[in-house]
């Protein structure tokens, strides 16, 4: 048995300000994927991601106890699966904040929820909370509190726009120039990150009346903006919102940022060959970057382990 496959996703723009309503741009990274399946002579993997499974359906079952209207699964066939070792089979990485565990949520949402909204139907703003919702009530059994966006960017595999909480839509990013200079690339932390505490210290820090204002006047601001940018396609203007958003990331989100890319991040913003901000929670994981001139940041970072995500 294989289920259908689920993709991991890039937050392009929105870590921590979407907690406030900054908007934020999601798209699916088909690179990395994850399925459900059963094997006659698991590995140690599989062995111990059935495990997860098992705590996971636990979990899932309180669910169903508290919020009923919310959603109910088939328990049957999801614990006959999971006794007989069903497991999910991902090549994406966890703690890398690309969305290992969302990709698991989204498979299992797909194969045994009752009454489920499906991809193909007309999906309008209320269906589509619905599922964020739905989706981030489970995936706290991973992060301790989810906002759903990365099981649902993984169950539709569509660019997601998030214009602010209540507010989100399937959208359209230009398409991509494989023969552009530009592009979004992935740097290798070479590190884990775990979500739960720096979610923790970001509400720590939100405690402070200066770090709420430069949240509110630089950070969101410039997330906004490269958001808009990015989608309209304003290459321009978008350049001119990263380097002012990598500023602000490297001066007030510093414990976020693995402390030997701290340096690098700054040579970015002086020399203006690339820009770095953060892929998801930070502390570790992938970093993300923007360069005008694909050939020349690879150069520059020959030393790092990059991947181009996107080519404009």
């Amino acid at each position: 048995m294989k289920g259908p496959l689920f993709y991991s996703k890039i937050l392009l723009f929105g870590e921590y300000g979407i907690i406030k309503d900054s908007k934020g741009l999601s798209i699916p990274y088909n690179f990395f994927k994850g399925a459900l399946k059963k094997d006659e002579n698991p590995s140690k993997e599989a062995i111990k991601s059935n495990g997860y499974l098992k705590e996971f359906v636990s979990y899932l079952e309180h669910i169903q106890i508290e919020e009923p209207q919310l959603v109910t699964f088939d328990f049957e066939n999801l614990k006959n699966d999971v006794n007989v070792g069903m497991y999910f089979d991902s090549s994406i990485p966890q703690g890398y904040g690309i969305g290992s565990s969302g990709a698991l949520v989204a498979a299992i949402y797909d194969k045994y929820a009752n009454d489920k909204i499906t991809v193909l139907e007309n999906l309008t703003r209320e269906k589509l909370l619905r599922l964020k919702t739905i989706f981030g009530k489970m995936e706290s059994f991973f992060h301790g509190k989810s906002s759903g966006l990365d099981p649902l960017n993984s169950y539709l595999s569509l660019p997601i726009l998030i214009n602010s909480q209540e507010n989100i839509e399937s959208t359209s990013i230009p398409s991509q120039n494989q023969e552009g200079k530009g592009a979004v690339f992935l740097l290798d932390s070479g590190s884990t990150g775990e979500t739960a505490p720096m979610v923790q210290l970001f509400m720590e820090k939100m405690k402070h009346e200066g770090f709420r204002h430069m949240l509110k006047d630089q950070f969101i601001k410039h997330t906004d903006a490269c958001v808009e940018d990015f989608i309209n396609g304003n290459v321009k203007s978008l350049f001119g919102n990263l380097k002012q958003l990598s500023h602000v990331v490297l001066d007030n989100f510093k414990p976020m940022i693995p402390a030997k890319f701290h340096q690098l991040w700054k040579q970015g913003i002086d020399s203006n060959d690339y820009y770095l901000k953060l892929c998801g929670s930070g502390g570790g994981g992938y970093i993300l970057g923007f360069t005008q001139d694909i050939e020349k940041a690879k150069n520059v970072l020959k030393d790092y382990n990059l991947e181009v995500v996107y080519n404009f």
